[in-house]
């Protein structure tokens, strides 16, 4: 669990999972499967946000991996991992105000879920808000993904380009 100090922006998010990404082990980086990411549909991880598109085809070519973006459907929470480890925070917290820095991070890392412990950070980058691409750069983001033929709004495949 990554914590901002300024709002949840779509650079904010590349960056956590990049820096998840840089956290595995040299084994696992070189999985050949595409890395796949959950997400919910929250507005600034859509899959119709170009800031977002545009930065994970950024660590698409730094990785030389293709990643999977899997959204789940509204209103589906239960299925949603993310959404249930929320809630055992929620539970676990009991009603505690999470306002200061350390109280944010001392619960999460007091809670269990599954048996662990989660890994918490904090990140300390204000990113800037209202990122977004014009339409021509959209266009060389929309030419690498690869929207799933049944299910369009639901997976979506960003290839990295091909290195010079």
């Amino acid at each position: 669990m990554t914590f901002g100090r300024a709002a949840q922006t779509r650079d904010f998010i590349v960056e956590v999972v990049a820096a998840r990404w840089y956290a595995l082990s040299a084994h696992e980086q070189r999985a050949t499967a595409p890395r796949q990411l959950k997400m919910d549909n929250g507005p600034e991880s859509s899959g119709l946000r170009t800031q977002f598109l545009h930065r994970l085809g950024q660590f698409a070519d730094q990785i030389g991996k293709p990643i999977q973006l899997l959204y789940f459907p509204p209103y589906h929470r239960k299925d949603n991992p993310i959404e249930r480890c929320w809630g055992i925070l929620e539970l676990h917290g009991n009603g505690t105000r999470l306002r200061e820095v350390d109280t944010r991070l001392a619960w999460p890392q007091s809670m269990t879920w599954k048996g662990r412990s989660p890994v918490v950070a904090l990140n300390h980058t204000e990113y800037p808000r209202g990122v977004t691409l014009r339409k021509k750069a959209m266009r060389t983001v929309a030419c690498r993904l690869e929207p799933h033929p049944e299910l369009p709004k639901w997976d979506i495949l960003i290839r990295p380009t091909a290195p010079d």
